[in-house]
């Protein structure tokens, strides 16, 4: 019977160690990264950051300085387009490495992930159709208006907490469409994305946008504790000072918007 007591003791110990090696073997995310070959990026569909081009490629600014970071790297990069209100849970998932799509730095994003340095300026501003705009130039004068906002973004949290009656839906293009239908009044999206979007030789010429509710900065999102936001901020600084960053937010029309890194 001791003897069996023994074995199994010995058993338990080392199961053990097993564990604790296990555990201390955990790869970082880079080596995580880098063994799987690929960084998988969250993305949503969001000119001029993310979007496809004919052939079904995504291109943007996000998008190619994604693929370039990928690069430095090592590894190829992979867009996975998610719901924007589950990108923490994509995240923490791994379902993908990081949420790189025009996202603001508030404070909810910077307590949910590790982020990176800002790298643009934006702003959410109001999307009206063009026929109505000079009756909207204040924050005052939309209250009364229904919005449509992407959920859980930045639109969503400026026009919730004015007290503005919204609907959630998917992509702060479909906010966007929302409005061209007349199903709602306004949308609330990026400043970056209106200018591409709506407007003269746009696919939406009769709408435009006016008022802007705040003022934002983007950054990029990465798994806490994630030794990719440094690598990150290096690829950042040394692309800005290189001119590659510049040449591709020129390529994008977001030249004006860069932050100095």
């Amino acid at each position: 019977m001791k003897k069996l007591v023994s074995c199994a003791l010995v058993a338990v110990m080392a199961l053990s160690m097993v564990a604790c090696g296990s555990s201390k073997n955990v790869a970082s995310d880079s080596e995580y990264v880098k063994n799987n070959g690929k960084l998988v990026v969250g993305i949503t569909d969001f000119a001029p950051m993310d979007y496809k081009d004919d052939a079904g490629n995504w291109i943007g600014f996000d998008a190619d300085m994604a693929a370039a970071f990928a690069d430095s790297l090592g590894v190829e990069v992979e867009f996975v387009e998610i719901d924007w209100d589950n990108k923490v849970l994509e995240l923490d998932g791994k379902t993908i490495d990081c949420v790189w799509n025009g996202m603001t730095l508030t404070d909810e994003v910077k307590s949910a992930m590790d982020c990176s340095n800002a790298y643009c300026n934006n702003a959410q501003v109001v999307v009206v159709k063009s026929e109505v705009a000079d009756q909207y130039q204040t924050v005052e004068s939309v209250k009364d208006l229904t919005f449509a906002v992407e959920a859980g973004s930045a639109g969503e949290a400026e026009v919730t907490a004015l007290g503005i009656n919204c609907t959630p839906v998917k992509q702060q293009s479909d906010a966007v469409m929302e409005v061209a239908a007349g199903t709602s009044d306004a949308a609330a999206i990026d400043a970056l994305m209106a200018a591409a979007m709506v407007g003269e030789g746009t696919g939406y010429a009769d709408l435009t946008y006016t008022v802007s509710l705040n003022s934002e900065e983007y950054g990029v999102g990465f798994r806490k504790g994630s030794d990719l936001v440094s690598a990150l901020n290096d690829f950042l600084k040394a692309s800005y000072e290189d001119g590659t960053m510049m040449a591709t937010a020129e390529k994008y029309g977001v030249q004006a918007s860069i932050i100095e890194q």
